[in-house]
């Protein structure tokens, strides 16, 4: 600090110039630390625990063990209101290295909590646990979270969704319903032998077999045991024989 101000003491700059300077200087520095206090004295603090599992899932009349957030795919949803402190804590049952990325939150002060294997933390290993700890400060709407090693985000996904604080409107008129949505693609294959392929080849990955709406193919493909009473009829049609 001594060294940066140095040069500009031998200037002879103003010293009105140097209040602005130590005044823009603090505001910078410590206007997270005001905007994480503002928000604890209004939100609540919720726990989500994770468990990473196998789980067998079918989908194209093929049966297949996947990498899911508690047994479920897509993912369980996070719902907090904005100035809502999260604890997550993800619990690695599964072969696999494992973090998880919370895709779009602002990590301020809190970037070991963002998730991404080997740039703001180790990956997970089988049979430890991490703990996320994180502030949503200045945003609402609909984010979401996937796994941030390999390809293994294919399947474990999910949605975030931060509703306005309390009393507060929200920036559009409140709609009848609200129901998310998550676009996904569906590999026949392993993932990772595919994304393994890919880079021993050089190529691109294999194309996927379907995309997906909230983890179930649209109609134009047939479904095995798929049915479910919260999707159209034209969803759950059953494999030809």
């Amino acid at each position: 600090f001594h060294l940066l101000l140095k040069p500009i003491f031998n200037m002879g700059v103003p010293s009105l110039f140097l209040a602005a300077y130590f005044f823009l200087s603090c505001i910078i520095c410590f206007y997270p630390d005001l905007a994480i206090a503002k928000n604890a004295a209004t939100g609540i603090t919720r726990h989500y625990t994770f468990n990473i599992r196998l789980q067998n899932v079918t989908r194209l009349c093929q049966t297949k063990s996947i990498i899911t957030v508690n047994g479920k795919f897509p993912g369980p949803r996070i719902i907090a209101r904005e100035g809502d402190r999260l604890v997550i804590k993800v619990v690695n049952h599964v072969p696999n290295n494992i973090s998880i990325h919370w895709h779009g939150i602002r990590q301020l002060r809190s970037g070991w909590a963002d998730g991404p294997a080997y740039i703001t933390q180790c990956p997970i290993q089988t049979g430890q646990s991490y703990v996320h700890n994180f502030t949503i400060i200045g945003q609402r709407g609909t984010l979401w979270y996937h796994a941030h090693v390999s390809w293994i985000r294919a399947t474990l996904y999910g949605p975030i969704v931060i509703l306005p604080r309390r009393n507060t409107s929200y920036p559009f008129v409140k709609p009848y319903k609200e129901v998310p949505i998550i676009f996904g693609e569906w590999w026949k294959a392993d993932t990772e032998a595919v994304i393994n392929q890919a880079l021993q080849t050089g190529a691109g990955p294999n194309n996927s077999d379907a995309f997906t709406i909230n983890g179930l193919p649209g109609p134009n493909f047939s479904t095995q045991g798929e049915a479910r009473e919260d999707i159209p009829p034209s969803f759950n049609q059953r494999c030809s024989q």
